[in-house]
């Protein structure tokens, strides 16, 4: 049975993924960078769990041995195209039959952001690798809201974005489910480039809003730099993410992440998540009395 190999399978993407997968009867291998307890949980629901680093070689060799199809994600930061360089290669030696590849919504030649930059670059690499690829070009995670989830319990919805820069926020789950959806039957997909959204588009300023009306309180959105917004995450020396924050504000204020696709839907075959849906999904996150350490569970 042909086996799918799920990488960053811990992440936003990566576990739901490998959920979906195993939920269609498909053996599925998960890379991860740490045998913890996360890993373990991946074991227990049925998935193969390899440890390693997408920067070496063997590694990633090692992780695509006998798989058939896979799925590439990379986290923000320093490595990305070489790491495509690595996992083209070791796919080409498998012969793999898709590779489904995470990309940025604003993915172009000419990007403010390196890693925005380094995203089209590692599309050219898989279209030159000659193994047929689906770019799934995203846009901003409905996600985003938990990294700030601290700020709105307090009664802030802070972002590094201008308040009426607009696009279409999309919950990691769906990203997960269109792509095993790739995976489960490529045929048609490979060699396309796919943007995804969410069903909506707001402004920070409306998104804050929406929040606020479903959690029953008001929500004002507060721009702060990018330097700031990193601080409060907690990752105050990230230089990566403080410099793709901030090209990314210059392409939202153009207008590079404006627009709503129904791409995601029609794969699916179904609707996507709100963001109504997502925030009761995870509306403990944003209560005052939410348990901070279940976070890190």
């Amino acid at each position: 049975m042909t086996k799918v190999l799920v990488t960053t399978a811990n992440g936003d993407t990566g576990r739901p993924m490998v959920e979906c997968l195993l939920d269609r009867g498909l053996p599925v291998r998960a890379m991860v960078r740490r045998d913890d307890d996360r890993a373990q949980r991946l074991r227990d629901a049925g998935a193969e769990v390899v440890c390693g680093d997408q920067l070496d070689l063997g590694d990633v060799r090692a992780a695509l041995a006998g798989v058939r199809r896979a799925y590439f994600n990379f986290p923000v930061g320093d490595g990305l195209v070489e790491a495509a360089v690595m996992f083209a290669q070791a796919a080409r030696e498998q012969s793999l039959e898709l590779i489904v590849n995470m990309s940025h919504i604003q993915s172009r030649p000419r990007a403010r952001s390196k890693a925005t930059q380094n995203h089209w670059l590692s599309e050219q690499v898989f279209d030159w690798s000659g193994i047929p690829t689906t770019n799934l070009r995203v846009t901003f995670f409905m996600e985003w809201l938990t990294y700030i989830a601290g700020a709105i319990r307090g009664g802030r919805y802070v972002m590094p974005f201008d308040a009426e820069s607009r696009f279409a926020p999309i919950a990691a789950r769906d990203i997960a489910l269109t792509a095993a959806t790739i995976l489960s039957d490529p045929r048609g997909h490979g060699g396309r480039t796919y943007t995804l959204t969410g069903p909506v588009e707001y402004s920070h300023q409306e998104l804050a809003a929406e929040v606020g009306r479903v959690l029953g309180r008001e929500l004002p959105f507060e721009k702060v730099g990018a330097a700031t917004f990193l601080e409060l995450l907690g990752i105050p020396d990230d230089t990566a993410k403080r410099r793709h924050f901030e090209a990314v504000a210059v392409d939202q204020r153009e207008g590079r992440l404006a627009g709503v696709s129904d791409t995601a839907r029609t794969i699916v075959g179904r609707p996507l998540s709100t963001v109504a849906d997502f925030v009761n999904d995870h509306r403990s996150m944003f209560e005052e009395h939410h348990d901070r350490e279940a976070e890190h569970v």
